[in-house]
């Protein structure tokens, strides 16, 4: 069957992103230079009121100085009202900005959390919800490349669970799939932060172990080690097969796993010495 992969939307550069936060810096200054031109008018038709105020003044014989506090007092009705009307422009314009940046804004954040899901549905494992084969292939090669780099050490353990066919067998799909999810919720509670749990398909499974030395791998598995499933008012115990090993400068990431699985395979050989009881079927 051919996979299906999710194509990312498209996401807002970094550049028009500054050209968004220069409109509203273009914008904060036309703020600002409304107020300041405000409070010029406002100064000017003060003086106008407090000139008109003293009536000696105004009845000065000098007939040019009567002409020109008339002109000036008709230049400020004037000014006052080109300034109104420059007010009521400025501010449907800055309304506008701000709905057009508001409406980008919000479509930026649909956009962010898009793309934040069309990740996590790239990345981890339908089912499980832990990451899937192909992230984990992708990790695992940057820890390795890392691991030769700097010297440092890495881990992978290779699990597979145990008589998971005969779970489906017994109790049918749900409760195979029940018990993949309840693996797995345990498997991400006794890793650490910084390592990376991977479902590779069907019941195998890949921990990816940063900066952890093999010696400390049984310490994580302890925590896996008594599992049981309830499903139909059946207790399900879920036993598992591991097997680990640490990187080894110059290797490939397929010689690195192909060596974890050797190691899980003997696991399974070892445990098959002493067959297992069959689970019942209720």
């Amino acid at each position: 069957m051919k996979e299906t992969v999710a194509i990312p939307p498209e996401v807002p550069s970094p550049t028009r992103l500054e050209e968004i936060q220069a409109e509203l810096n273009r914008l904060e200054r036309r703020d600002w230079w409304l107020w300041i031109t405000a409070i010029i008018v406002m100064s000017m038709l003060t003086l106008a009121v407090v000139s008109m105020s003293f009536p000696d003044l105004l009845k000065a014989e000098d007939p040019f100085f009567q002409f020109s506090l008339n002109q000036a007092v008709h230049g400020l009705v004037g000014l006052v009202l080109l300034f109104n009307t420059y007010s009521v422009y400025q501010q449907w314009t800055i309304k506008k900005l701000r709905r057009q940046f508001s409406e980008q804004l919000g479509m930026m954040h649909r956009l962010q959390a898009r793309a934040e899901e069309y990740h996590r549905l790239a990345t981890s494992d339908a089912l499980t919800g832990l990451y899937n084969r192909r992230f984990g292939d992708q990790r695992l090669e940057a820890e390795a490349a890392r691991s030769q780099r700097y010297d440092r050490p890495l881990t992978v353990v290779a699990i597979d669970l145990n008589d998971f066919k005969q779970i489906n067998d017994t109790y049918g799909h749900a409760a195979g799939d029940l018990v993949l999810r309840e693996f797995s919720e345990q498997l991400n509670a006794a890793i650490r932060v910084s390592d990376v749990a991977v479902r590779m398909g069907g019941d195998e499974f890949l921990v990816i172990l940063p900066e952890c030395p093999t010696e400390q791998v049984e310490a994580m598995l302890r925590r896996l080690q008594t599992i049981v499933v309830e499903f139909g008012g059946h207790k399900i115990p879920v036993s598992f097969s591991a097997g680990w090993v640490g990187y080894e400068s110059g290797e490939t990431p397929e010689q690195f796993l192909q060596r974890a699985d050797e190691t899980l395979y003997a696991d399974k050989r070892a445990r098959k010495v002493n067959t297992p009881e069959p689970i019942p079927a209720r």
